[in-house]
């Protein structure tokens, strides 16, 4: 087995120019519209929810993306492609707003495509990413989670340019909610939105959790992860859990690739996992652009209306 001192650690200064977006999930909480359709591609508005990711990750400066996908998801890779015929078709009636917006995807970043044999977990799936990331950091985003900006990674970005190790977003939650997450034990340092992760805990009971801050979907990983994925075992769920590696890293050395921070996240974010969340996220897209709010909004103050009238 390999182990940290197979990986050449680059120096704390090593840029950050890959990222990871692990999509090979097989989405049952949306069946039937995932039996054919990957989660990733169901739409917010008229954008599929993957896109908005790789756009978070490019206005990062992370042009380099590597999709860990699966065996159903082909439809991803044809969306970050070319569609040379709808472009002609367009470009020949002259729909140039459209044609655009077809091309938007495809000129975006360099993508890379792995495939994740079988769903054992995001820890198994960032190991996947091992033979393209090489020994440099690299973000994973997750697609379930959409960030309104790309600040919150910018700043983990330069928290691992500045300290080392890794870096996990973190975003305070009701008491309820903390068995739905990975939950941290955190100590403060001499910056206001910056810990130090001293344990982590995957979807622990309320009672069992060390704190109310959990991690979000979006990582920044020293190299060192990988050898630890690979002696990881299988743990909530029967999954190889990516949360698991990070506790160890928690607990090693500087030099031997440990240490992990957390950024403290109080901005907008959006839960595509559920139905509900989805939902949510559906209308809030929707009512905060110029060509649909006008028309929208007094829709849907009528039809609220009208429902609290027939349950009153």
């Amino acid at each position: 087995m390999n182990d940290a001192s197979d990986h050449k650690r680059p120096p704390v200064s090593a840029p950050v120019t890959k990222a990871v977006v692990p999509a090979a999930g097989l989405g049952t909480r949306f069946l039937p519209a995932t039996k054919a359709t990957p989660k990733e591609m169901l739409p917010i508005v008229d954008k599929p929810a993957i896109q908005y990711v790789v756009e978070e990750a490019v206005a990062a400066e992370l042009k380099d993306v590597l999709m860990i996908t699966g065996r159903s998801k082909r439809s991803i890779e044809d969306h970050f492609d070319r569609a040379y015929e709808l472009e002609e078709a367009l470009e020949a009636k002259g729909e140039d707003a459209r044609l655009r917006s077809v091309r938007e995807s495809s000129d975006l970043a360099q993508v890379h495509y792995v495939r994740q044999g079988e769903p054992r977990g995001l820890g198994h799936a960032v190991l996947c990413a091992e033979a393209h990331v090489g020994a440099n950091p690299f973000a994973v985003l997750l697609g379930d989670d959409l960030i309104e900006s790309a600040d919150l990674l910018r700043r983990m970005i330069e928290v691992r340019e500045q300290r080392g190790g890794s870096v996990v977003a973190l975003m305070e939650v009701e008491p309820e909610q903390v068995s739905l997450y990975g939950c941290a034990g955190i100590e403060p340092t001499d910056e206001e939105d910056v810990v130090t992760v001293t344990d982590l805990v995957e979807k622990p009971a309320p009672e069992q959790a060390p704190s109310r801050w959990a991690i979000i979907g979006r990582y920044v990983c020293d190299p060192a992860v990988f050898p630890v994925l690979q002696e990881t075992p299988p743990g909530r769920g029967g999954e190889i859990q990516l949360t698991d590696a990070l506790r160890e890293l928690a607990r090693r050395k500087p030099e031997d690739g440990g240490t992990v921070y957390g950024v403290l996240f109080r901005g907008r974010r959006y839960d595509t996992g559920n139905k509900a969340d989805y939902i949510r996220t559906v209308v809030d897209f929707a009512c905060r652009r110029p060509d649909l709010a006008d028309e929208l909004l007094p829709w849907l103050r009528d039809f609220v209306d009208r429902h609290d009238a027939e349950r009153s």
